[in-house]
């Protein structure tokens, strides 16, 4: 027989026929008896539940029990103890199958097999016919049927969540949209449903309607649980809403051997961070914190930034290196922008992320890293950060968790499985193993260290080679961090001077670079062949992963101390900036062209080394070198937006130069000059250094000749625009139109173009746009092509061809996000919304949000700023001028001033905040607001007639009512 209560209280005969049960009383029985099936349920509680008002007495009990088994059967309801039990499997009710078939389907599901889940889903959510527990609903009163009607009712509908997701991976978006709104309308504050129209909306090419759905939860959210969206839907909405994808961030390191003896250690650890915000794994070198802290991040957050610090030799730095290890640029594509400093731009782009901020190694900069760490968390609600460190970062908040030696027996077991892979079949009794391990304080280090010469030595060997070294009979307990810090010293030591001259002296050469080396790079510096490299390998001094060697920072350590007791160190540091500078000037020219996002990949991966040979080039005062690495890696710098991570000792060049750089070396004076003034507050740097600068460049390029540097061209452009008088700088760059190399004419037409624009000839403009497209896609340039695509974008808009200038804005796009620049993106979103407002508010509604959660996550200010404005002018659009007062005001708060490409939604800021004034009907604030916008417009375009006005970008509406204000 088989029983249902997921709906009406239902029994089968085999045949099917149903079973007459009787009246509710009965059928109320038989639901409490099957909730729990095979199980005593006592007689107290039958009543109690049946008839909470005390009216069923034992005998009225008796007889409904007795009936029941008159239609049932006196086998299926016995009598047991003090109570009633149901005598049959779980198998034959329902509920029981329907909760282990949604478990399946789930399991399915989380196995990647959507198909089989679905089908399972479906069988389950099949045997549902009503209501759960139905028959108990009236007039019975159960409050423990309650709490199982309410757990089969939640199971329900997680089934139908599951089943609709494995509908969604099978490709089926459209179909699940209709059940998915009706389903969100009855449970509005449920995120996962929100999340799944949202996905199944995106797949559809209803990306607006999915940023809607966002909007709708968050404020249903905010309004009855005073909470915001969960992590989970919050990285939907940014997963599914920006058009960029993410940009490269620094994983954890892979790990090329097991981890052993810590495994409670990573779990208390995770537990510590779940309440902790701030954790610091501190202990002496080698003790295995870098370790620790890697596997504590496997688990410990889904999104999790690694930032690897022991080659950092300046705290000044740590931000820019945070901001490298996110795959965020400094700045946007468009040089000369405003001077948002880089902690700034953190704190702004982690606002809202659930992040673990892992730094490692972080001894050298204790103090700018406890700073640094200290303002991210304040201003960071959902960051976590774990640190490694040799001593604590003493912050308010900090947890310091101790990392010790491995305990005994893991010290055996790590020596064990360590010599297991250098010698097969190793095997040997715990005595001798436990000794070494004793003598080497069991630290994880010193015992790979040890273990691996048990390749070309035997055991006893070992042992009494350590014995001389260590004193291994001398006793060893309560030894203090120096103690350990002397004994892995020692190993270092011992390891080292069993290498053979050859690898000693490519360990030590080695040690110049910062981050590691490729294959080529280390075969060169280290003036080493690659069977060196093998048995560095072999004994544990160097590792190899991801295409690069690497050293581990303690021996790095000792190994730079022999390259200056060899007095080798000069030269192997010229031998490492003479390889970063040939890399360096072999990218340039691939940086223009079709090899443009490979060459930034190779670049990317060699920054580490880029900054290690400019600064021994300043500390060293080799100025030409200097200047020379500077001028070639400047594209590179530029495109990536990392312009600021050399302005410093660019700024030291200078100083050290004055305005008299070497013969033949004034293109890369100007590149250094507008990489110092890259920096927040280069302002009075580029205004001492800029006339001399602009003597050099035009020297550089007389006539029709093409100087070295050609992205420097096109970057003294930018940088000059912002200037009250860029007209020389304007000719200098548009004088290469002719030229025959295809990206500086590109270039200059594009610079070009600016002058019939700003002469009211829109025509002209447009033919040397497009001459510009033409030479960047000849070119194969996709930074220069993404330039031009926005500025022909806004000449279609200008003549009224909205589509057209959609359509361009998306080839910019593509380009930007190919390019990773998430806040062009944002830029050009604002732009394509502005596009598309008057036809379809509702889309550009979409852009705009689409652009402020990008510039967030960028952390770019600027473009938020003109996506807030863009959202201002929709809520005065719709009636609503305080809030659009609000997004204007905050808008304002965001704009640099004096930077031309936020001048533009300044003014419209300004002339917004005009038009909330004259709706208010406070006549006076609204002349005000726009005479002051009037004013900002003439201060960066020198004007405010309305051809100068269109440089700015800026629509009929606002240029008309900005020049009546004048």
């Amino acid at each position: 027989m088989r029983f249902s209560i997921l709906g009406g209280t239902l029994a089968r005969r085999d045949d099917g026929s149903e079973v007459p049960l009787g009246g509710p009383a009965r059928r109320a029985l038989l639901t409490l008896l099957l909730l729990s099936p095979g199980e005593t349920v006592s007689a107290e509680r039958l009543a109690e539940e049946i008839a909470p008002d005390g009216a069923m007495s034992a005998h009225a009990l008796q007889s409904q029990v007795s009936r029941l088994r008159a239609v049932l059967g006196a086998a299926l309801i016995e009598r047991s103890g003090a109570g009633y039990r149901a005598v049959v499997g779980p198998e034959d009710v329902d509920a029981c199958r329907f909760e282990r078939l949604a478990r399946e389907g789930r399991a399915a599901l989380g196995e990647g097999d959507p198909a089989r889940a679905e089908a399972l889903l479906e069988e389950a959510l099949g045997l549902w016919r009503g209501p759960a527990l139905a028959d108990l609903a009236h007039p019975v009163d159960s409050d423990t049927a309650r709490a199982v009607a309410v757990r089969l009712e939640e199971g329900r509908l997680g089934a139908v969540e599951d089943r609709i997701e494995a509908g969604l991976r099978l490709g089926r978006h459209r179909a699940a949209v209709p059940e998915l709104r009706e389903l969100v309308g009855r449970h509005p504050l449920r995120e996962r449903l929100a999340g799944l129209l949202m996905r199944a909306l995106f797949a559809d090419g209803g990306q607006a309607e999915a940023l809607v759905v966002y909007e709708a939860t968050r404020r249903h959210l905010a309004e009855e649980l005073g909470t915001d969206p969960s992590a989970e839907l919050v990285a939907l909405h940014r997963e599914l809403l920006d058009p960029a994808p993410s940009p490269a961030q620094a994983a954890p390191p892979a790990q090329l051997t097991s981890f052993v003896g810590r495994a409670a250690e990573v779990d208390e650890v995770v537990g510590l961070l779940r309440v902790a915000r701030l954790v610091t794994l501190v202990g002496p070198g080698g003790v295995g914190k870098t370790r620790l802290s890697v596997e504590v991040a496997g688990l410990a957050c889904d999104d999790v930034c690694f930032v690897e610090l022991a080659s950092l030799r300046e705290g000044s730095g740590l931000a820019q290196a945070v901001l490298g290890a996110l795959g965020l640029r400094e700045n946007g594509l468009q040089a000369g922008g405003p001077g948002q400093g880089p902690v700034e731009r953190l704190a702004m782009a982690l606002s809202d992320r659930v992040l673990l901020l892992v730094l490692d190694n972080c001894e050298h900069l204790v103090e700018e890293a406890a700073e640094l760490a200290a303002r991210l968390l304040a201003a960071c609600p959902r960051l976590r950060v774990l640190a490694t460190s040799r001593e604590p970062l003493s912050v308010i908040g900090e947890n310091l968790w101790p990392v010790r030696p491995l305990d005994d027996g893991a010290a055996v077991r790590l020596f064990t499985e360590r010599a297991s892979a250098v010698r097969r079949g190793f095997t040997a009794g715990p005595g001798p193993v436990e000794r070494i391990c004793a003598a080497l304080d069991n630290l994880p280090l010193a015992i790979e260290l040890a273990a691996a010469r048990l390749r070309t030595m035997d055991l006893e060997d070992l042992a009494g080679r350590l014995d001389d070294r260590l004193g291994m009979a001398a006793a060893r307990g309560g030894r203090t961090a120096d103690g350990r810090h002397r004994t892995l010293r020692s190993v270092v030591a011992w390891s080292w001077e069993l290498l053979s001259g050859e690898e000693q002296r490519a360990a030590r050469r080695f040690t110049v670079f910062a981050g590691g080396a490729t294959g080529p790079a280390a075969l060169g510096v280290c003036g080493a062949d690659g069977e060196t490299l093998e048995s560095l390998i072999d004994k544990s001094l160097l590792e190899f992963a991801g295409g690069r060697f690497r050293m581990l920072e303690t021996i790095r350590a000792y190994g730079a101390e022999r390259l200056e007791e060899a007095g080798e160190g000069r030269e192997v540091r010229a031998a490492h900036a003479a390889y970063v500078l040939d890399l360096v000037r072999a990218a340039d020219p691939h940086l223009r062209g079709a090899g443009q996002l490979e060459w930034l990949g190779v670049l990317a991966a060699e920054h580490g080394e880029l900054l290690a040979a400019v600064r021994w080039a300043v500390e060293e005062g080799r100025w030409g070198t200097a200047l020379e690495l500077l001028a070639s890696a400047c594209a590179y710098l530029s495109i990536r937006g990392m312009s600021g991570s050399v302005a410093a000792q660019a700024a030291a060049v200078l100083d050290a130069l004055g305005d008299a750089p070497a013969e033949g070396l004034g293109e890369e004076y100007v590149a250094c000059v507008l990489l110092a003034a890259a920096r927040p507050g280069g302002h009075a740097l580029w205004r001492r250094h800029r006339a001399r600068a602009e003597e050099l460049l035009a020297a550089a390029w007389p006539g029709g000749r093409v100087g070295r540097y050609p992205v420097v061209l096109l970057l003294w452009m930018m940088r000059n625009a912002s200037e009250a008088d860029p007209l020389r700088a304007f000719a200098l760059v548009s004088a290469q139109r002719d030229s025959a190399e295809p990206w500086v004419r590109g270039a200059a037409s594009y610079v070009a173009g600016f002058e019939p624009l700003g002469q009211g000839d829109p025509a002209g403009a447009e033919r040397a746009f497009t001459t510009a497209l033409e030479g960047f896609r000849a070119a194969g340039d996709l930074w220069g092509g993404a330039l031009v695509l926005d500025a022909l974008a806004g000449m279609a808009a200008a003549r009224g061809d909205r589509a057209g200038a959609v359509a361009l804005t998306d080839q910019a796009l593509e380009l930007t996000g190919r390019l990773g620049a998430l806040e062009d993106s944002a830029d050009l979103l604002v732009n394509r919304g502005d596009h598309l407002v008057d036809g379809d508010p509702a889309a550009a509604g979409a852009d705009y949000a689409r652009a402020a959660a990008l510039a967030r996550r960028a952390g770019g200010s600027a473009a938020l700023a003109g996506a807030l404005r863009g959202l201002a002018d929709l809520a005065l659009r719709d009636g609503d001028p305080a809030q659009a007062e609000r997004l204007y005001a905050e808008a304002l708060e965001r704009i640099d001033p004096h930077w031309i490409k936020s001048a533009g939604s300044r003014v419209r800021a300004l002339a917004g905040l005009g038009r909330v004034a004259e709706s208010n009907g406070d006549r006076a604030t609204a002349r005000s607001r726009y005479a002051e916008a009037a004013a900002s417009a003439a201060a960066v375009v020198g004007g405010t007639a309305p051809a100068s006005l269109r440089l700015l970008g800026l629509p009929e509406d606002v240029i008309a009512a900005v020049t009546a204000h004048t």
